[in-house]
């Protein structure tokens, strides 16, 4: 019998994987305290994205969160997502500035990627957060490819154990790992690691992660990310309470109390129908999800971009087409951000009717290496030749990523008077949408269906017509009536 770990991934991945993260800071506080009491050996807690979503979607000051949030958790440690981005518009002196304010909340562990399984370039990335203070989760991506075998993914481990990360964590973000594949393959990581420890962090896009986390554990890998319904299953983590139940019945022991989470299934269930948001589903298997390797979410995006130009019957032939595309670039993983470079190339060339007549600045970038040095090294060199083969490609060819310092990124906005907070809302999420929130974008009060007489006030109150509200029951009266009505 194993003692089994679990991270949470609720407010994080599970909102960002099926709310494209449409949740409030409201929603997320009324259901943190509850996380924190669960016995989760961490919690997923914020990625950069969020400064934006919260900021321009629901008018929120997105360090709100950090400032109540943090203080929801006394027992569970955070994690931030996400590390210093070494090709962005933004520079990486402003990530470094978003770190050591994050710090402050006393957040000192992320969990990050290099999409190439670079481990060379993750080492600087790492050494860099480390100078900041910040430990970092290095994640190694699972995928599929004729380039992803055994010997490959032994290789990868070793390499990743060699930079001495916290931990590694073993990632299958297209929920691609049969059953079979995970018999042969957590071994062969698990045999290269030496002592770092492994987590497993999988999506539920083909229905089968819970099974192979199941398997893992058999296998002894004992720390797994898990979400709380309905924000697990779909393109999410597994659900922590059938992950729990199951390795109950298996004789292992899930350090976990489900039944403090139980309220925060019901306010998520509650929140989802208030807000119109989806629940996350367990998903039927779909053997094309191992041709085209497009992320669900992706798929999703490009339903609603083809229909606002009206060629919803393109998408099949879209799917085909980054097949070939990913081929064609050399088999990169299909995880943010080469899954959009190839999701968005062959939507252009199925749009277009003629592959490769128009590229984007990023086909030419990733053919150049700036992406990652495997991009130039692995693309087909009659396709390389196709995208650098033209004008705006050499104006790409001797770019180096600007490195201002943080000063003058200040002179540059106009942010100089602003405090380090200030200056990052305007980085993240534009000026404009800083100074239109509403009431400081202090986050709103949360109203559960536990408090329907508190909703109904409120929602009649906004009623203009009305002058007098009267609420009557046997053992209640309630008068309400408007400043300077008769």
């Amino acid at each position: 019998m194993s003692d089994v770990h679990f991270v949470d991934t609720t407010v994080r991945d599970g909102n960002q994987s099926l709310w494209a993260l449409n949740m409030r800071t409201d929603a997320m506080l009324a259901v943190a305290e509850h996380i924190d009491e669960a016995g989760f050996e961490s919690a997923e807690f914020f990625v950069t994205v969020m400064f934006k979503k919260l900021v321009r979607e629901q008018k929120e000051d997105a360090w709100d969160w950090f400032r109540l949030g943090t203080k929801r958790f006394r027992k569970t440690p955070l994690r931030l997502h996400g590390g210093l981005k070494l090709i962005e518009k933004i520079p990486v002196c402003v990530f470094e500035l978003m770190i050591e304010r994050i710090m402050d909340y006393g957040i000192t562990l992320t969990r990050t990627s290099n999409s190439w399984n670079n481990y060379d370039e993750f080492d600087v990335e790492k050494t860099g957060l480390k100078k900041l203070g910040m430990d970092t989760v290095v994640n190694l991506i699972y995928s599929v490819s004729p380039r992803h075998t055994d010997e490959y993914y032994a290789q990868k481990a070793r390499e990743a154990a060699a930079i001495n990360p916290v931990r590694i964590c073993f990632k299958d973000v297209g929920g691609l790992l049969t059953l079979e594949r995970a018999r042969t393959l957590i071994p062969i990581v698990l045999e290269n690691i030496g002592d770092t420890p492994v987590e497993f962090h999988a999506h539920c896009n083909n229905g089968l992660a819970p099974l192979c986390y199941l398997e893992a554990v058999d296998m002894g890998l004992t720390t797994l990310h898990t979400g709380i319904p309905p924000l697990a299953n779909g393109s999410a983590q597994p659900s922590i309470f059938n992950v729990a139940r199951n390795l109950r019945a298996m004789g292992h022991n899930p350090l976990i109390n489900e039944e403090v989470l139980r309220p925060v299934t019901e306010k998520l269930h509650y929140i989802a129908k208030r807000d119109n948001l989806p629940v996350g589903r367990v998903v039927e298997y779909d053997e094309s999800q191992y041709t085209h390797q497009v992320p669900g979410g992706m798929i999703s995006n490009f339903r609603h971009q083809l229909a606002l130009i009206d060629k919803r019957d393109k998408l099949d032939a879209i799917l085909e087409e980054c097949v070939q595309v990913r081929k064609e670039w050399g088999y990169p993983i299909m995880v943010t951000p080469l899954s959009q470079f190839v999701g968005t190339q062959a939507a252009i060339n199925v749009i277009c009717g003629e592959r490769y007549k128009e590229v984007t600045d990023q086909a030419i970038q990733y053919a150049l290496g700036y992406w990652g040095k495997e991009g130039a090294e692995y693309m087909d060199p009659e396709v390389k030749d196709k995208i650098l083969g033209r004008p705006r490609a050499r104006e790409w060819e001797h770019w180096e990523l600007p490195t201002p310092s943080i000063q003058e990124v200040r002179r540059q906005i106009g942010a100089t008077h602003l405090s380090d907070e200030e200056f990052l809302l305007w980085v993240f999420a534009g000026e404009e949408a800083v100074k239109a929130l509403p009431d400081g974008g202090r986050p709103k009060e949360y109203l559960s269906a536990s408090t329907p007489l508190v909703r109904l006030v409120g929602e009649l109150t906004r009623q203009e017509k009305a002058n007098h509200i009267y609420i009557r029951k046997p053992d209640f009266s309630l008068t309400l009536g408007r400043a300077g009505a008769d």
